[in-house]
């Protein structure tokens, strides 16, 4: 921190600070203007105007990425990858000796120095990288091409690792980065690419692997697949239908208006006699239970315990109606009564990483009401974006939301995750303003569902710090003595830590009385925000994740506050300092969640870290969101359940939606904590992790006693947003999982779950999985598809066996289309269908399509 104090010396151009002396103005009057101005403020100079006379355009330059091969060696047993770039000048002009730098994002570290081509890489920050000539570069000639060695200190396994969002900038002109617009990764189809040495890692999932679990389940009679999901806990079937004919005729009180319009709107192709009312739902309690009964004379009746459980009777209902189309539009004689499992039924959304604006939102919250869920995690804030409007701290919108390439401190955050050189890239910049955010919260209340706001902190808070910075040297440069209000890091601070993103420089300090100063405005604002929206708060997610070792332990200003009170450890400087957010969040009313780590304490263990309840906190009422259930962690949210706290349970290789489905490089998504297909979802226990583990995974693990259990609160989904710039992947990597999680989080423990014999247990087991992967592939995506929602979710690769000469072919959903074609093009809505059997020869390609012909993922064989 020290050298970026230094570089604030030189006083940055004009341009760069034309939305910075906005903030001169009376903070309400500008906040808008102004980060709509530090979005909107792009270099003055033309790209041309960036280029040295003689030299290469940026756009005349062709840069490809190719995973070469993973090297094995006893200093790295599981492996590291060696990769290269591909540098092409197509330009007339050379690519000059001097003078450039090639800057880029990487997911992963990679070793920096000297790699070829005469070329230096050098690490700016976190994961943006830096290539500039070095002492043996000699330029390059048109029509030639360089490679630079890349080394990670990993075996590299998706492609979202590889480099991302690369720019060319010339010293020339230092503040104008120009976008490489061909760029591309080069596909991984040779044997040294995918080498696992010696893990006794399987290098991919082949066709046959995909076919043989798809095997599980076999397409179901329409009659025998189950019509509401998620499964009801009561339902009893009628003989009788009840015809939708004419205009629906809907009573209801006013207090259930909204309700009633929702209904209306259900029956928009034809209609039956719906009575909705409040009352006592027999034998439960929860507000959300509710009483559906269809029968052919009476018509439809939904009583809720409250407005809520109406809503979700609804819900059900919108199951049950014919899908669109039918020709035989009635509904079933039935009498449902039901009451979810768990209050806390969660989906997380980060709009921080990659910002995603109100519309997507919009339809999230839709998608989450449709299946049940009720309450939004909203991940507002992280190292790469401040994501919410606050009130008197512009610049937590006009920096802290603006990503983009600027050689002056101060100016935007830099470029991350491929958010380039542009401040106004869509995924890299943007933010909610103070109307914005109540629309959302108000637009969520109409659905039932609960917005928990999450600020993160004390690490994963790089956005507010460079912004908080930037803040007091602006003021500080103006002659104000408020300058250093809401200061949030210590500049004389010399601790040596890098977070798994790779930062050294993104954590709050609990030294700096600021940083409590801070922290108290921005839960003021946000909660006189859901005040405004007349939305109760009743908690935000105070962040606590990933505190990297060796913060603060050499920051005066920490080391001081640890002499003043006594504190002989950081652990202890973490129990301050959240003693302090905890009086914040109190002092309204509300009380604290965070991630695991904040009801968890570090302690050392035979020489090795291990996590353990807090006993500072357990009767604060934290309500803790334990996300790992790693090796060696997997009982962790149990012995906090056990230790008193309140828990949501978010387990990493169970319901992180960003986890890409399998280990096949170009399938979407991370992998540092597993892969999740959609059955290892479905198939997760909340009150019985270990279950089906291994005798070794078990031992010494602790189960959830009687008294822990009544401390989880529900389940979550998550998705971080770090490979997600395009709406459409939140589609693709959420959905269908999130039917799943929608499903464990509603439904009552299935007889599976609970069976102690093993082999009665996957008897169970299959007959409920044949189940539900015959309602998604039947009826619930259908009907998405039907209604055009817009929902673009996973269309998995089908399975395929070549046996006796023929092709076999199935899907983990049943019901959905396979096509094929046999000369290898890819299939399309009109190739030929799949009806049993491929007896063709060639190179045989299969995809399956939804109900518009939209094809999914392609899997190939050859059959020659």
């Amino acid at each position: 921190m020290g050298n970026r104090t230094k570089a604030w010396g030189s006083a940055p151009g004009a341009r760069h600070w034309l939305a910075m002396l906005a903030l001169l103005a009376p903070a309400s009057a500008t906040v808008a203007a102004t980060a709509q101005a530090a979005v909107s403020a792009v270099p003055a100079q033309a790209a041309s105007a960036a280029v040295p006379d003689g030299a290469v355009r940026a756009g005349r330059l062709q840069v490809r990425w190719e995973l070469q091969r993973n090297v094995f060696t006893e200093a790295a047993p599981d492996g590291r990858t060696q990769a290269r770039l591909i540098v092409t000048n197509n330009d007339s002009q050379p690519l000059p000796a001097r003078g450039w730098s090639l800057h880029f994002n990487s997911m992963d570290a990679l070793q920096t120095g000297a790699v070829g081509a005469g070329l230096v890489l050098e690490q700016i920050a976190g994961g943006y990288f830096r290539l500039k000539p070095g002492d043996g570069f000699a330029g390059l000639a048109p029509g030639q091409s360089l490679e630079v060695s890349l080394l990670y200190p990993y075996r590299i396994v998706k492609l979202d690792k590889a480099p991302s969002g690369p720019y060319l900038v010339y010293d020339a002109a230092p503040d104008v980065g120009m976008a490489i617009a061909d760029f591309a990764l080069l596909p991984v189809t040779r044997p040294e690419q995918v080498d696992t040495g010696k893990t006794g890692l399987n290098p991919r999932v082949t066709p046959a692997d995909t076919y043989r679990r798809n095997a599980r389940a076999g397409l179901l009679p329409a009659a025998e697949v189950p019509p509401v999901l998620p499964t009801p806990l009561h339902m009893q079937p009628g003989a009788g239908k009840l015809r939708l004919t004419g205009n629906a005729s809907v009573k209801a009180p006013a207090a259930l208006a909204a309700e009633a319009a929702l209904a209306r709107e259900l029956f928009k192709s034809g209609g039956a006699p719906l009575q909705l009312g409040v009352g006592k739902v027999e034998g439960h309690d929860s507000p959300e239970a509710y009483r559906l009964t269809i029968g052919e004379k009476d018509g439809i009746a939904i009583t809720g315990n409250s407005a809520a459980g109406v809503f979700y009777g609804l819900q059900t209902l919108r199951d049950l109606m014919p899908l669109p189309g039918a020709a035989d539009p009635a509904l079933a004689e039935v009498a449902i009564t039901d009451a979810p499992r768990f209050g806390h039924r969660g989906f997380m959304l980060d709009v921080a990483r990659n910002f995603h604006g109100k519309e997507t939102v919009f339809k999230w919250l839709d998608l989450m009401a449709r299946y049940k869920l009720n309450t939004l995690h909203f991940h507002l804030t992280d190292d790469e974006g401040w994501r919410l409007e606050i009130a008197g701290l512009p610049e937590l919108t006009a920096i802290g939301a603006v990503r983009g390439h600027s050689a002056k401190p101060g100016v935007r955050l830099q470029p991350a995750y491929g958010s380039g050189p542009d401040p106004r890239d869509a995924s890299g910049s943007g933010y909610f303003s103070r109307a914005d955010y109540i629309e959302i919260l108000r637009y969520a209340k109409a659905r039932h569902i609960d917005v928990i706001p999450e600020i993160e902190m004390p690490g994963h808070a790089r956005a507010a710090v460079q912004a908080m910075e930037a803040r007091y040297h602006r003021l500080k440069a103006a002659g104000s003595k408020d300058a250093a209000k809401y200061l949030l890091h210590d500049f004389s601070d010399r601790s040596v830590y890098k977070s798994p993103q790779l930062y050294t420089d993104h954590v709050i300090n609990p030294g700096l009385e600021s940083s409590f100063t801070f922290i108290g405005h921005v839960v003021a604002e946000v909660v006189k925000l859901h005040r405004a929206a007349g939305v109760p708060l009743r908690t935000i997610h105070m962040g606590g994740d990933e505190l990297p070792d060796g913060a603060w332990e050499k920051s005066p200003a920490s080391l001081a506050l640890m002499r003043q009170k006594k504190l002989e450890t950081s652990a202890d400087l973490w129990d301050y300092f959240y003693d302090r957010v905890d009086a914040i969040v109190r002092k309204h009313g509300l009380y604290a969640s965070g991630w695991e780590e904040m009801a968890a304490r570090k302690t050392l263990l035979a020489g090795r870290h291990k996590l353990i309840p807090n006993p500072r906190f357990t009767q604060r009422g934290f309500s803790a969101y334990v996300w790992n259930n790693t090796v060696g962690a997997e009982d962790l949210a149990y012995r906090l359940a056990n230790a008193g706290y309140d828990i949501v349970l978010a387990p990493v290789t169970k319901m992180y939606m960003d986890m890409a489905a399998n280990q096949n490089p170009e399938e979407p998504g991370v992998n540092w904590g597993a892969y999740v297909e959609l059955d290892d979802v479905y198939g997760f226990i909340p009150f019985d992790y270990l279950k089906n583990a291994s005798a070794e995974a078990r031992l010494g693990k602790d189960g959830l006693t009687d008294y822990g259990r009544r401390r989880v609160r529900g389940m979550q989904a998550t998705l971080f947003t770090e490979t997600v710039r395009d709406p459409a992947r939140i589609d693709y990597l959420a959905m269908p999982r999130l039917l799943a999680v929608a499903e464990r989080a509603w439904a009552p423990d299935p007889a599976w779950a609970t069976e102690g014999d093993a082999d009665k247990a996957a008897a169970l087991y299959g007959s409920a999985w044949s189940g539900f992967v015959n309602a998604l592939g039947q009826r619930v995506l259908p009907r998405l598809d039907l209604e055009r929602v817009g929902v673009d979710y996973r269309i998995a690769p089908p399975g395929l066996l070549v046996e006796g000469g023929r092709v076999l072919a199935n899907h983990v959903l049943p019901g959905m289309a396979l096509r094929y074609t046999v000369d290898g093009s890819a299939p399309t809505a009109a190739s030929k269908p799949v009806t049993g059997p491929i007896a063709e020869r060639g190179l045989i390609k299969v995809a399956a399509f939804d109900r518009n012909g939209r094809p999914g993922v392609v899997a190939s064989v050859d059959n020659r």
